[in-house]
């Protein structure tokens, strides 16, 4: 809006004011004068861009982006902690109990036992919040000395843990509020609602799916992956808990019966043909390919809750591993055995399965 005020065109406009009489050329008097206030007015315009975009959602930013979204109600989520299954075991790999509370490291994270789910299993949450703590597994140390604890290992993501929204889902979120207008039990809020709890990335809703006042709401967990049935039952819990379900116990309306399911995992084999460079083994590309293959199927994912379904593409895929170093040409791929594209189901997603590279 401002970005013609520069300090020339305002040092312009100053100097046309002043009687041609007078030497107005750099280095005189009336040019030294007025250059510090051009100068500063220059200065002055770029604030109030700065500020003018500051103060609409589509361009705000940080705090200002919260001060205007919470007037519509819509705040920034905070980062969460990540949920585990950990597993205990005594002498001879016997299940041993655990005080809650006991606090176990794993790298630089630790881990503290919050509930008991059977003799040797507990819920295990991380003290640092965000998806860091999704990420480690494997054998644990526990911080102070537990009589007959031989070894402890964290296992499966519960409820995966999420760092803070980011400006971008903010604003998103805040202006599908303003658009849709959840309300009452309709589909943008049952989206909504879900979305809110700690661990969902998102979710489809299906009303009267087996008939009048029914509702099925399929989930995905925050990191793009299926939901544990531990997430699944907090989000039921929530929503419309199953003992008395439609009498309005949960944030669902009297007379919705909802049913929360969560997305199902299929897996994709790849297997391919490929020409590499001269002096390049398929041995020294595997991982890459294999990342390339895991890149591309986490991005399917992440549109999951905005796609009918999903579709896992040859093409997308063969585009992909040509960007990796030492690949010359591909040719000969296919998904689960065959040569074609894979569909998947409304509640289904792609995961990585095995790559198999020929020559």
């Amino acid at each position: 809006m401002y970005e013609h005020q520069t300090y020339e065109a305002i040092l312009g406009r100053m100097l046309a004011r002043v009687p041609d009489d007078v030497d107005k050329r750099e280095g005189s008097i009336i040019f030294d004068a007025l250059a510090p206030a051009a100068a500063e007015l220059a200065q002055m315009y770029a604030e109030i861009e700065i500020n003018n975009d500051l103060s609409y959602a589509d361009t705000s930013s940080d705090e200002y982006l919260e001060r205007r979204t919470s007037e519509f109600g819509v705040h920034r989520r905070p980062a969460t902690k990540a949920r585990r299954k950990g597993l205990f075991r005594g002498k001879e790999d016997v299940p041993v109990n655990v005080p809650i509370g006991s606090r176990f490291s794993i790298g630089e994270l630790t881990y503290v036992t919050v509930s008991k789910v059977a003799t040797g299993s507990f819920v295990l949450e991380s003290e640092t919040v965000g998806v860091v703590g999704n990420q480690h597994y494997g054998e644990m140390l526990p911080i102070d000395y537990i009589d007959g604890l031989v070894s402890v290992e964290l296992m499966e993501v519960l409820v995966p843990g999420e760092d803070e929204e980011s400006d971008d889902e903010l604003r998103k979120r805040y202006l599908t509020t303003i658009n849709e207008q959840p309300f009452g039990g309709n589909l943008a809020d049952y989206k909504a609602k879900i979305s809110a709890i700690p661990g969902i990335g998102g979710t489809k809703v299906v009303p009267a799916w087996a008939g009048g006042g029914t509702v099925k709401c399929t989930i995905i967990a925050s990191d793009y992956s299926a939901p544990s049935a531990t997430l699944i039952d907090e989000v039921q819990a929530v929503i419309d808990p199953q003992v008395n379900q439609g009498q309005g116990l949960g944030l669902a309306p009297i007379g919705h019966v909802v049913t929360i399911n969560g997305v199902t995992n299929v897996e994709v084999n790849v297997t391919t043909t490929l020409t590499l460079a001269q002096g390049i083994t398929p041995g020294m590309v595997q991982s890459e390919v294999e990342a390339a293959v895991e890149a591309y199927l986490l991005s399917l994912r992440t549109t999951w809750k905005d796609q009918i379904a999903l579709t896992v593409r040859i093409s997308q895929i063969e585009a992909r591993l040509l960007n990796v170093s030492g690949v010359v040409d591909i040719n000969g791929t296919t998904l689960n055995g065959t040569a074609s594209n894979l569909e998947l189901e409304a509640e289904q997603i792609p995961v990585s399965g095995t790559v198999t590279i020929h020559v």
